[in-house]
């Protein structure tokens, strides 16, 4: 009888659970399809800015600019800028989302060990409690660390990590810059992506723009899409006084678009994960519902029998 109580425990228990992780499924759900379409709807704004500087790219003026020179390149070798490397790495505050924070921090570790970052030549942004915790707990130089909970994040809220970034390029502290985040792929499917947005190059422009266009539907790029670099642009009122506003401007919007991305793909991954969780659940406690059923059938036929045997000795 013992075992009896203890599976029904357990049967109550896994029914409580799946309730639990049905409704933060639901919740998910809501949330996933909001984050997706203004990821998706935010594709078509990002390329379109940088598609600006990709036009522009081939002039003389755009080359000389603090943000794409090669000026404060190491000597050494490996064409490395000179300084640190300034990583903004965006996580979720919560877990409960499979590998998703787990993913990017990876990612992060993969990119300092391929290009020979030490932990004292590093300096992380966090943005999410996941990310800055992991590298605080490893001693590295964690400037900033910010709540990544709203899903209703702007543009204006990155203006002020961007301007960190920008003032420590400024005073030589740092030579690159890149964003870490999960790059949303599809509801099943988010990549850890590391992208370099200082020194902006027109390499890493092209490669921006490739990775946030989705290969089909409405935010695709059409075929004729593709721009010419002109020998040279005129431009009023002259071009420093144009590209002091726009590169800090694109900066702000690559890191906001890896934002809106990444709590895209929070959202989608939770919802698998609770998903799968509640499908877990279930498929537990209909396993312990037949086990129940198979030892309680035990005991009946057992007393059954005691019983059948007892009445033939009494005869």
């Amino acid at each position: 009888m013992a075992n009896l109580k203890s599976i029904k425990s357990q049967i109550l228990s896994y029914n409580k659970t799946g309730k639990v992780t049905h409704a933060m499924e639901a919740v998910s759900a809501v949330k996933m399809r909001k984050g997706q379409e203004r990821a998706l709807s935010g594709r078509a704004y990002a390329a379109a800015a940088l598609s600006v500087l990709e036009r522009l790219a081939g002039t003389a003026d755009l080359s000389r600019h603090p943000l794409m020179s090669a000026k404060g390149r190491s000597a050494s070798g490996g064409g490395q800028p000179a300084g640190k490397t300034c990583v903004v790495i965006v996580t979720s505050d919560k877990g409960l989302a499979g590998s998703l924070n787990s993913g990017v921090i990876r990612r992060v570790e993969k990119e300092f060990a391929e290009r020979g970052i030490a932990k004292d030549g590093a300096v992380i942004i966090a943005v999410g409690k996941r990310g800055g915790n992991y590298f605080t707990s490893r001693g590295y130089d964690v400037r900033e660390k910010r709540e990544n909970v709203g899903d209703d994040v702007t543009e204006s809220d990155t203006r002020e990590l961007t301007q960190h970034v920008l003032r420590w390029h400024a005073q030589g502290e740092i030579g690159a810059c890149f964003v870490a985040y999960q790059n949303f792929i599809s509801t099943f499917e988010q990549q850890p992506t590391v992208r370099q947005v200082v020194p902006i190059t027109p390499d890493t422009i092209k490669e921006f723009v490739a990775g946030i266009r989705p290969a089909k539907g409405k935010y695709a790029p059409h075929h004729n899409e593709k721009h010419a670099q002109p020998a040279a642009y005129t431009i009023e009122p002259d071009a420093d006084s144009v590209l002091d506003v726009l590169l800090p401007k694109l900066l702000n919007i690559a890191v906001f678009h890896a934002l809106i991305e990444a709590k895209a793909s929070e959202h989608s991954a939770r919802m698998v994960a609770m998903k799968g969780a509640t499908d877990k659940a279930n498929e537990m406690a209909h396993d312990l519902t037949r086990t129940f059923n198979k030892v309680r059938q035990s005991a009946i036929t057992r007393e059954v029998s005691e019983i059948t045997s007892g009445i033939e000795a009494m005869r």
